[in-house]
This record gives C-alpha cells, structure tokens and sequence, in this order.
C-alpha cells in the first residue's frame, strides 16, 4: 500500500485519482453498482489512513485538510467521495464513543490493513434487534437499510437497539464478512447510484460485549456528541463540491462554444450574450456565499476536535450552528445551481452523454437524508431566543 505522509503529498494524490474518476464519472452513474476498481484505487492511494495518528501508522492529517481532500474527489464523483467521506466519519465515531483502548487499537488494525470501512447506524432505524446470548455477548437479527458503503467494506459500524426496557441504542464495530451479515443489493435511488446506500441484513449475528462502544458511549457527553456535526459537515462539503462541479462544467461547456446566442440575440457569441453572462453571474455569487459559510465551518472543526473532552456544552453548541448554516446554503445554492445551469446552456447541454443531470440528480438524492428545514428552525431558535441545538445523531 502507498503510504501518504503528508497533506501537501495527500491532496495531489486526490488530484490525481479525481482526475481519473471523472473520465468514468458518467458512464458508472449510468451503470450503477459498486464502483470496485475505484474503490480499490482509494484502498492502495493510502489516503484511508490520512486521518489515523502517525503513532497508530497513519498520516496524522486535521479535518480541515482530510474535508479538502473530499471536496476534491467530490467534485469529480460524489458517490465515491461520500462512501470515502464515510470513512473519516466512522473512523471519528470509534473515537468519540469508544474507550481509548478500544479506538486506539481500531485504527491501529486500519493502517495495518488497510480497512475500508462501512456504515451500518443509522439510528432512525429501529428493526435490528440485539438479545443477550446464553454464551455471553449478543444476537443481533434485522435489517438496517441506508447502509452506505457498507458493500466492500472491511468494518462496519452499525448499531442495534437493545431489547431490555431501557431499549438504548448499542454501536459496535463488527467485521463486515462476520457469519450472518449480509448485505444487499438493493439501492436503486436517482441519485448517488454508486454509494451501495441498500439494506444490510443481521441474521443471527454475534456480537461480543468488547465490540460495543460503551464508553462514553453515543452522545453521553459534549464531544461524543460531535460526530452528528462532523457527518453535517462532511455534507455540506460534498454538497458544496457537486455545486461546484456542476458550474465547471457549465463554464467548460459554454467556453468550448457549445451554446449559441438565441435568435432575439444581438450577442454574436454565447459567451458575449448579456442574460447567459447574467445567469452565470448569479449563480456565482450563490456558489461563493455557500463556499464562505462551510469554509467558515471547516475551521472551526480542528479547534473543536482539540479539546476533545475538555469541550463544553456552550461551545458545541455554537458549533453546531455554525455548521447548520454550511448545511443549509450548500443545500439551497447548491440545488438551484444544479437546476438552472440548463438555462443558459440550453437544450443540446441536456444530452445524456454530458450527463449534467447527474449533479441534481445527486444532490436531491443526499440532501433529502434529514431535513434542512429543522436546520433553519434550530437557527430561528437561537436567534429569536436564544436556545442551542439539542445534541442528536443530526445535529
């Protein structure tokens, strides 16, 4: 496996497999399925072990660089770069719910093996089940479905509610070929069509006690509680980057002069037309203003992350705000610039073999995974009165 050592090193090697993602980009959205040769690419890339400590094998790389990383893979392929994206994810939530001993020796396993790993939570699922077993540890049997990446992982993080009267939410860390995981087929959504997003089914699955992040265990205090806004975050930065990828490639188009001036036109070329110089014009001020609220964001995350336990309830909160108003305009911006680079481009830009409407197609497709409008309502709230969001596996 290639070793990335540093963040200069580590973002050229995203430049690069960016670049050959995006030759593909279409015709695999077409195909949908489990994107495995570029899967393999990020595996032997090392770039999974970017955000592991260097004293565990890993590059030692912030979040701010490990998000510009992301951007950057997301611009060309936003399937790939969420499942990629995931696994920053779920590599922080082994450290925000799991003993020291217990994170420590994950990611220490990670860069040794180079393990991919898959989500399998998804906490507004309740249907997998986990009952003590007579020999010690659990049973857990159901389905988990919005599984992302979980197909071709190594290890995933999933989650179970306990069946005693408590019926607390349990997450482990559990080998993603373990007897009884079986992980199905069946995502075939619109968008995002190479995230492998489909149901994972636990039939009879043993999980031992020393598995369970127990310790502090989800949410249990002001930094385990982070890992709801490190996930908002990490969408708004593939949010941002799609917007940003549809608009390049309006611009590229429009600068090959593909589009012609209408017939009403005085402009002789396109790229002289006032309203298509207008409309680019527009989206542009949408596209920066989104991109300065989530840069915004992004540089609070390692100041945050510092403090690790130290970290205050006051101080998540004003985080969490922060990144609720990088959600929401990514969100917006990102939407209409998606819809409306049609306009300006006009009907030969809706060819299939361009496939432009794979940027809308994504981008509906992601951000309909928890409503931006309680974003804006948690906003409203602490502005008229005050009041910080309350801590959740969202926000």
């Amino acid at each position: 496996m290639t070793e990335t050592h540093t963040p200069s090193a580590a973002f050229s090697t995203a430049q690069a497999l960016a670049a050959d993602f995006a030759r593909t980009a279409v015709a695999r959205d077409r195909k949908g399925g489990t994107p495995q040769a570029e899967r393999d690419a990020l595996r032997q890339s090392g770039l999974l072990n970017f955000t592991i400590a260097r004293e565990l094998g890993g590059a030692g790389g912030n979040w701010l660089e490990a998000l510009a990383i992301v951007r950057e893979i997301a611009r060309a392929d936003s399937s790939l770069a969420h499942v990629f994206g995931f696994h920053y994810y779920l590599l922080a939530t082994a450290r925000l719910f799991g003993s020291q001993a217990q994170w420590t020796d994950l990611h220490r396993k990670s860069a040794e093996n180079g393990w991919f790993w898959g989500n399998a939570l998804n906490p507004l699922n309740r249907n997998v089940i986990s009952r003590p077993r007579a020999a010690g540890g659990h049973e857990w049997n159901g389905v988990k479905n919005f599984a992302s990446g979980a197909k071709d992982s190594d290890l995933l993080i999933a989650s179970a509610l306990d069946s005693g009267p408590e019926g607390r939410i349990l997450v482990a860390a559990i080998p993603a070929r373990r007897e009884g995981i079986v992980i199905l087929d069946d995502w075939d959504n619109i968008g995002q069509r190479q995230t492998d997003s489909g149901s994972v089914a636990f039939e009879r699955v043993a999980v031992d006690d020393s598995e369970l992040f127990l310790d502090p265990g989800p949410l249990s205090t002001p930094f385990a509680s982070i890992r709801g806004l490190i996930g908002q975050l990490i969408f708004a930065n593939l949010f941002l980057a799609i917007a940003e990828g549809a608009y390049q490639a309006a611009v590229d188009y429009l600068r090959q002069k593909e589009t012609r001036p209408w017939i009403e036109s005085q402009a002789l070329t396109a790229q002289t037309d006032p309203f298509i110089l207008r409309h680019f014009g527009e989206l542009w001020v949408r596209l920066e203003g989104a991109r300065a609220l989530t840069e915004k964001a992004n540089a609070r995350i390692d100041p945050i992350w510092s403090k690790a336990e130290a970290l205050t309830a006051a101080e998540r909160g004003a985080f969490a705000l922060t990144v609720a108003a990088a959600k929401v305009a990514t969100t917006q911006a990102g939407l209409e610039i998606a819809s409306r680079i049609f306009e300006p481009l006009g009907a030969r830009a809706t060819t299939n073999a361009l496939g432009f409407d794979r940027f809308w197609r994504n981008l509906r497709t992601q951000t309909l995974h928890d409503p931006v409008d309680y974003k804006i309502l948690q906003l409203g709230d602490w502005i008229v009165n005050d009041t910080l969001p309350t801590p959740s596996f969202y926000s």
